[in-house]
């Protein structure tokens, strides 16, 4: 008797203890200023395409606003969080004009390096901009057990005459595939600007590059339905998200916090296999927005595919 109402009493003791635990950690986690887990969800590695039995994999684009100097060890953690579950990144407007730009890089590399997968990455040199003001760096990041860069990416010189930061080039290949694919990480002039005068010539990347295998990514300052877009669409591309705002405002209005629709990824559709897209809502309600904007004023879009 008296070792089963010690018993009992111990089970009572125990509950109460995990009890005031789960409460605490609810209650911290409803402290959270930024929600960063994916909307996908963990990311299963080498999911599979029933058809194809191939592995997909996810590229994600995101403009990181002003990234250098302004973003503290926080806001580096952050970042890492919502990049941490796919598996190639393609990033804008990291700054040119110091290395604080680079550094910033490096450190979400670093952050994402201690989360259970091997990063690697590159930087680019400073685009060929009109003024210092302007020009700025891209980044590719990317995990090395799923994705190979093939030879080192490179600013798109034909073209730097012809836009404000002319675009920057990788080659890569899945780890598990055979066929290489291009991706072209862009950031177009401003939206009052013409962007479409740059966006023209895109069209020209399959015959340039020899190949359909291209993703064209960033923030190209018009929406996927703007008739620049026509050129490519008549070979075969689409958009990954559609009638998607990514950009955030100043402040919220009626619960609303996005604004414009921007930001993209254009694939071909002959050549990839579409299996899940959309933008990453790291705001969620207008209480995060003020704490969102210091890691970006856009919200990222990712493209989940099989590449035949």
């Amino acid at each position: 008797m008296g070792f089963r109402l010690l018993k009992y009493s111990f089970t009572v003791v125990f509950f109460l203890i995990f009890s005031c635990q789960s409460k605490s950690s609810k209650q911290h986690e409803n402290n959270t200023k930024v929600i960063t887990q994916s909307i996908r969800g963990e990311k299963k590695e080498n999911s599979f395409n029933t058809s194809t039995r191939k592995p997909s994999f996810s590229l994600i684009t995101w403009n990181i606003q002003d990234l250098g100097r302004t973003k503290n060890s926080n806001e580096i953690l952050e970042i890492a969080k919502i990049l941490r579950n796919f598996d190639l990144v393609a990033i804008q407007e990291v700054v040119a004009k110091d290395p604080a730009g680079a550094q910033a890089v490096a450190k979400i590399v670093d952050e994402l390096n201690r989360m259970g997968s091997k990063w690697s990455y590159q930087i680019s040199n400073p685009t060929k901009s009109p003024s210092v003001y302007m020009s700025e760096r891209y980044a590719y990041l990317w995990k090395t057990s799923i994705v190979s860069l093939l030879k080192k990416a490179y600013l798109d010189k034909d073209l730097e005459d012809k836009c404000v930061r002319e675009p920057f080039i990788g080659k890569f290949k899945l780890k598990k595939g055979s066929t290489p694919f291009y991706v072209v990480n862009f950031h177009s002039r401003k939206h009052d600007d013409h962007p479409e005068e740059e966006i023209k010539f895109f069209k020209d990347y399959p015959e340039r590059l020899n190949t359909n295998n291209i993703f064209i990514v960033g923030d190209f300052n018009l929406n996927e339905r703007h008739k620049v877009w026509d050129d490519l669409y008549g070979l075969g591309f689409k958009s990954a998200v559609k009638n998607k705002k990514t950009t955030l405002k100043m402040s919220c209005k009626n619960g609303v916090y996005l604004n414009h629709f921007i930001d993209n990824i254009y694939y071909n559709s002959a050549e990839v296999k579409f299996v899940n897209s959309d933008h990453l809502d790291f705001v969620k309600t207008c209480d995060n927005l003020k704490y969102a904007r210091m890691l970006s004023d856009h919200l990222p879009v990712f493209l989940e595919c099989v590449i035949d």
